[in-house]
């Protein structure tokens, strides 16, 4: 499955006022693993940006006086999303501004509908953690995501967040490989593979301190907490 995780910063809040995309971010994933592909881009929007807006990502018109203007981009943007399934915070919001864009490019270019699937994450969290907080900041407190290097929004940096929210959310840990594929596996001596002995030493077993048995009813506890009572390690105890 490949999906990209994107993010927007505009000029203001509404397409239908005149405002702009700014800024695009996009973060690869494939098989819920990082592939480092990305998609970034600065925009020049041709119209002042809100005072508010500048406040929440810091970008200033001045910045983007010598950046690409959406059509001068736009054939390569969605290259890099086309047949993707878009994971995106609050999905209304951006794919209703890169509709505005695709639409004042003129005939032809369709809509977001058209070139990808959406999953929106804040519709996600507001099931997975009803009546509270669901902003990025507030995700990355319940799921321990360090955004602390996040001093204003930014497409890309939000984008990166974004996607480790996204797997803590649906199932955690993607980098384990339980196989081998590929190049690796013709390297591999298959006929070199013996069974173990029967005489084999018996193996040690290491049992946990009490120190340690805190620590982890701890660690338990704080995924009970982060998942909604749905910590299977404590299922499976009871």
């Amino acid at each position: 499955m490949r999906q990209i995780i994107l993010d927007t910063e505009t000029t203001g809040l509404e397409p239908s006022e005149g405002h702009r995309i700014i800024e695009i971010g996009c973060v690869e994933l494939l098989n819920r693993k990082f592939t480092g592909n990305t998609f970034h881009q600065y925009l020049q929007p041709d119209r002042e940006i809100d005072e508010g807006a500048v406040e929440v990502h810091g970008i200033t018109n001045e910045m983007l006086a010598d950046k690409p203007r959406f059509t001068d981009i736009a054939d390569e943007f969605i290259a890099f999303i086309r047949g993707a399934e878009l994971v995106i915070h609050n999905a209304p919001f951006d794919v209703g501004f890169i509709n505005h864009e695709l639409k004042l490019l003129g005939a032809g270019h369709g809509r977001i509908d058209d070139i990808c699937g959406v999953v929106d994450t804040l519709i996600m969290a507001r099931k997975l953690h009803p009546g509270q907080k669901n902003n990025l900041d507030a995700l990355c407190r319940r799921y321990s995501i360090d955004n602390s290097h996040r001093e204003l929004h930014g497409a890309l940096l939000d984008a990166e967040i974004l996607a480790e929210l996204y797997l803590a959310m649906t199932g955690g840990q993607t980098m384990l490989s339980l196989g081998t594929q590929g190049s690796e596996a013709d390297q591999l001596n298959v006929e070199g593979i013996r069974s173990l002995s029967s005489q084999r030493r018996p193996i040690t077993v290491i049992r946990a301190n009490e120190e340690e048995l805190r620590l982890h009813r701890e660690r338990l506890a704080a995924l009970d907490k982060a998942s909604g009572s749905n910590c299977v390690w404590n299922k499976l105890d009871s």
